[in-house]
């Protein structure tokens, strides 16, 4: 008797199939027995993962949910296809060339997620390191492959992995090259293997001088051929805009409400702002606050030690009382971020088995001093309720959620849109009542909105409204944008340059922050006004996150269900 198809089947040989076809991948949604292997970017490598992922839509086609379970499994799945597909019809694949969430970064830091236990760990690191030539070689037929289809990078885009590439190749001033730092770590490790420690070298070499020679590529043959703008005009904005938030957004009425919601913004900062320096312009309270020095640490180890404790403080606190947390989610890790990254705090989730855990990951940008004013509602946001509660549960819902759902079924809208709502929801139960942490998180809570006014308003080319004191009337260009996110956003000058290099290379991903908090936020006050005093927000949470990761459309319908 042939055992019937099942969407959790189907779900968890697309994952096998992923995790051979995307290495990289793999290791970072912890998927194991691909250590030493790292992605194809070549053609080849990029026709094979289209062909799995259109294989995997037909089959999908074919197969009847038996269970609401597998119904929104299978729903989920099946948009995510779809917009893939979309992309790859597109040729997105052949420019992959930005800031973040790039190749050019993703090589390396698939590195900071493998173990470095025992002398078999390090033999896996070694091998894997020695596959650095060969996939960056793969990047760059891909990269050619778009020069002769004209389907370019654009050249701010080209000259940031550029730079990136000569920070992991250790040419830029102060860097050591990345491979070498994993030598020295097995010198300083407890691991003594002569052989080993040899084989890791001589990979490591030819890794950083494979790093330098890309960076040599990108200046010397791609930048010149890189002539696409900036902007990527309503079409490309649209199709990409719906593969990281899963809705198809009307482009204007969002780039109004993202002004709307700045404005609201800006005007609770101000009240704040004058519970803790009354009479002063916001400038100034910032000021006030950036050399605190009761809320200042020095040092990296100072600042990891006071983000763990903050997050395993805020864990316990929450577990029981406003979130059920199982204790073996409730670990995360605070860590260090490489250098050569983007200039924002980032998480990686944990491995399918719970072996690694999950993590939040600090850039230092070079500095030692860390004011903390403003970091509170970041961490909320990366670790506990955000990123690490949110991901963490879907790992663990064996029972409910297929393999899919449970690991590469990440979806921005959704996941970023939850964290946003996080760093707010932690306002609302009491734990931002210091007016100082409270204004940390307005100010997080501006920046994302304005990256909803001046990523819709870069790629589209819109108008500044008349109703704002400057520039009113102009059409959005990079030498706009800058000093303005600078001076609404209250953020330092070298972060938010690197926030307007991310808007114009990712197109869409930057919205999906307030875009997908609005969503959340409006089914939470649905859910409300359905069950009347007998609403538990607790339950709430709980039964939301148990649905996994997906597009918005379809949380919106899911949690309409609840």
């Amino acid at each position: 008797m042939t055992t019937p198809r099942t969407v959790a089947d189907l779900a968890d040989r697309y994952v096998d199939a992923v995790g051979a076809l995307d290495p990289v991948a793999a290791t970072f949604e912890g998927i194991p027995g691909h250590e030493t292997e790292l992605t194809d970017y070549s053609p080849d490598g990029i026709a094979a993962r289209v062909t799995q992922d259109r294989a995997t839509r037909a089959e999908l086609a074919t197969i009847t949910p038996g269970t609401d379970a597998e119904r929104i499994g299978g729903v989920a799945l099946e948009r995510h296809l779809d917009t893939a597909l979309d992309l790859a019809d597109a040729d997105e694949h052949v420019r992959p060339l930005r800031v973040i969430d790039s190749p050019v970064t993703g090589i390396v830091m698939c590195f900071d997620m493998m173990a470095r236990a025992t002398a078999d760990d390090w033999a896996q690191i070694a091998t894997r390191v020695g596959a650095v030539p060969a996939a960056l070689d793969g990047l760059v037929e891909a990269l050619r492959e778009g020069m002769r289809q004209h389907v370019l990078a654009a050249g701010r885009q080209a000259v940031a992995c550029a730079r990136q590439a000569e920070t992991f190749a250790g040419s830029s001033p102060g860097t050591v090259p990345y491979f070498a730092a994993l030598v020295d770590e097995i010198d300083a490790s407890d691991v003594d293997d002569p052989a080993l420690r040899s084989d890791l070298e001589q990979a490591a070499g030819r890794a950083t001088d494979a790093y330098g020679a890309f960076g040599r590529f990108l200046v010397d043959e791609y930048l010149p051929a890189a002539d696409a703008p900036d902007a990527v005009g309503p079409e490309r904005y649209q199709r990409c805009a719906r593969a990281f938030t899963g809705t198809v957004l009307d482009l204007e009425e969002t780039y109004a409400w993202g002004w709307e919601d700045l404005h609201r913004i800006e005007a609770a900062m101000a009240t704040v702002g004058a519970r803790i320096l009354p009479g002063e312009p916001i400038d100034a309270v910032i000021e006030h606050l950036e050399h605190d020095l009761t809320r200042t640490v020095e040092g990296e180890d100072a600042l990891l030690g006071w983000l763990q404790e903050l997050i395993d403080r805020t864990t316990q606190e929450l577990s029981g009382v406003h979130f059920d947390i199982p204790p073996e989610i409730r670990r995360c890790e605070a860590m260090i971020a490489p250098p050569g990254g983007a200039a924002a705090m980032y998480y990686t989730s944990p491995s399918e088995d719970l072996s690694r855990p999950g993590r939040t990951w600090y850039p230092t940008l070079g500095r030692t001093t860390f004011p903390l004013w403003g970091e509170v509602s970041i961490c909320y946001h990366e670790a506990v309720p955000g990123h690490h509660l949110q991901v963490a549960t879907t790992r663990i819902q064996r029972d409910r959620l297929n393999r899919f759902q449970r690991t590469i079924g990440w979806n921005s809208g959704h996941g970023e849109g939850w964290a946003l709502y996080a760093e707010r929801l932690m306002g609302e139960l009491g734990y931002l009542d210091d007016p100082a942490y409270e204004l940390g998180m307005l100010r997080a809570q501006a920046m994302r909105a304005l990256r909803v006014v001046v990523d819709i308003g870069l790629h589209l080319s819109l108008p500044i409204p008349s109703s704002e004191p400057e520039h009113a009337g102009e059409r959005w260009t990079p030498e706009l944008a800058l000093p303005f996110v600078i001076a609404r956003s209250h953020f330092p000058e070298d972060f938010m340059a690197s926030e307007i290099d991310r808007y114009l290379g990712l197109p869409g991903q930057a919205i999906s922050y307030k875009v997908g908090e609005r969503v959340w936020l409006r089914a939470r006050d649905a859910a409300r006004s359905r069950a009347g005093e007998s609403f538990d927000l607790k339950s709430f949470h709980s039964r939301a996150l148990e649905l996994g990761s997906m597009g918005l459309d379809q949380l919106e319908e899911e949690l309409a269900r609840l």
